[in-house]
């Protein structure tokens, strides 16, 4: 939020001076709406809707482009992109890194005489695979229908890409002023290996130019009966640490019992993993989060969530976090089954049975540790446990006392009055780890809202997003662009 100008504050001076309290109080109040105003609202409502116009033209163009992952062909995307900036006037790089595989990079320079560090718009342009028979439209349609726009990432994530793309023309067109750079950054391979990524920071490190702040996926904005329930700002995320369970035995013929038989032993380790109960545990952005949520919970569980510190060493309470998957990940490591092998027939007993655990550490926490205490758990010298994982990244999160989180609650207050900005930690992983140990405040912060069945498509069948979303997303993004990186 800028300062007052000094004309400002003469104004305000001459209104006390002149006339009573009242109208003294109608100038400040005068004043401070000036100051505070959105970017956009200096903007004729015209040109918000021709830029509103834009985007559902372009996500419909971009939807129709496949880039399904695996093989990935992102290269189309990024051509997609380059036209725009290119006929927009605004410097962009494409890097081709692998066959059809590519990152695109642009940038809108500062334009003052000293300049903050740069914030980046990162995206990825490729989606997960999609079955067009289980689809009520074809998946890379980019069909209006019943209010929405259908298409593979319409949630993950074409639709933030297509906010920061008109974010950034909105910039350009209507000369902001700007005292740090914006650089926007689409990268390949989000959804399988992160090479994109890894590609860009190994070989093109400069052309992040040290930035101070990334606004990228993560971000959820909660749609129950027609209102926001929170703003949800991803300040960090759980890391992944998988396992590979392995039980030995003696094989042999399925019509004579094994008692100690590979798959036998798998299953009783099995049953004492997922009867392990990890410990609790409350982060500082967690007990933030929770505390900010309280007023808006039953009174039960809003006194839980304002002492969350004594709530987690109460019993009741602590059963029922193993009943509420929305709260259980945010306060523990957690363990999911999600694989299993032995024999290839019905009738062999084999001599090895085998699963898979999705293990997910909170910030701060080490694996190694964890992964002692389920061999302890297992107690069996027949069953194995190794990680998958050929490299462990020690999770991390960003703070809340930026002025970036402070433009993400600015600009929410004015669009969702009413509505808490809450910071999160989401269990599943995003790109933002990458980028935070280069020393940049990484956030997940999306400019859509979305109800539950909405954001259930998300990889899902049926991914949508509504229109008017569509029209009103990006414009919220160029807000909070325009406040943390325009002059002041």
């Amino acid at each position: 939020m800028s300062n007052p100008k000094s004309w400002q504050f003469l104004a305000i001076f001459f209104a006390v001076v002149s006339s009573t309290i009242a109208p003294a109080q109608s100038a400040f109040d005068t004043a401070l709406k000036n100051q505070t105003a959105l970017a956009s609202s200096r903007i004729p409502e015209a040109r918000l809707e021709q830029y509103s116009d834009l985007a559902v033209q372009w996500i419909q163009q971009y939807l129709r482009i496949d880039t399904t992952n695996p093989p990935g062909n992102e290269l189309r995307a990024d051509e997609f992109f380059k036209k725009i900036f290119d006929r927009e006037g605004i410097e962009n790089r494409v890097f081709e890194y692998a066959p059809g595989r590519g990152d695109l990079w642009a940038r809108l320079p500062h334009t003052t005489a000293q300049a903050q560090r740069p914030i980046i718009l990162l995206n990825h342009t490729d989606v997960v695979t999609s079955d067009a028979a289980h689809w009520k439209v074809p998946p890379f349609s980019g069909e209006i229908k019943d209010g929405w726009i259908w298409g593979r990432g319409a949630q993950d994530m074409k639709d933030e890409g297509l906010a920061q793309l008109v974010a950034m023309v909105m910039l350009k067109r209507e000369k902001i002023e700007l005292d740090r750079d914006v650089i926007f950054l689409a990268v390949a391979d989000e959804e399988v290996d992160g090479t994109g990524t890894d590609w860009f920071i190994t070989h093109q490190r400069d052309l992040l130019e040290n930035a101070e702040f990334l606004i990228n996926e993560g971000g959820e904005n909660l749609l129950e009966n027609g209102k926001v329930k929170y703003i949800g700002v991803d300040v960090g995320e759980k890391t992944t640490f998988w396992l590979h369970v392995v039980a030995h035995g003696r094989a042999g013929h399925a019509s004579r019992p094994i008692p100690d038989s590979a798959p036998d032993r798998l299953v009783r380790a099995l049953d004492r993993i997922l009867a392990y109960r990890t410990p609790l545990q409350v982060l500082p952005v967690v007990e933030e989060f929770l505390h900010d949520m309280a007023p808006y919970e039953p009174p039960d569980k809003a006194r839980e969530y304002r002492d969350i510190r004594k709530a987690v060493h109460e019993k009741k309470f602590q059963e029922s976090v193993e009943e509420d998957e929305s709260l259980n990940f945010l306060l523990r490591d957690t363990i999911s089954l999600t694989m299993l092998g032995g024999s290839e027939q019905t009738n062999v007993i084999p001599p090895e049975a085998w699963a898979n655990l999705d293990v997910r550490i909170l910030p701060g926490g080490d694996p190694h540790i964890l992964l002692a205490e389920l061999r302890k758990v297992v107690n069996d010298p027949n069953v194995t446990i190794e990680p998958l994982n050929a490299e462990f990244r020690q999770a991390n999160y960003s703070p809340t006392n930026t002025s970036l989180y402070a433009a993400i609650r600015q600009v929410s207050a004015e669009y969702f009055p009413g509505t808490p900005v809450v910071p999160q930690i989401t269990s599943g992983y995003t790109e933002n780890q990458r980028y935070r140990p280069l020393g940049i405040e990484a956030y997940g912060f999306n400019p859509y809202t979305a109800t539950e069945e909405e954001s259930d498509t998300e990889h899902g069948n049926d991914e949508r997003i509504r229109i008017e979303e569509v029209r009103r997303g990006p414009r919220v993004l160029f807000d909070v662009v325009a406040d943390v990186a325009a002059t002041r």
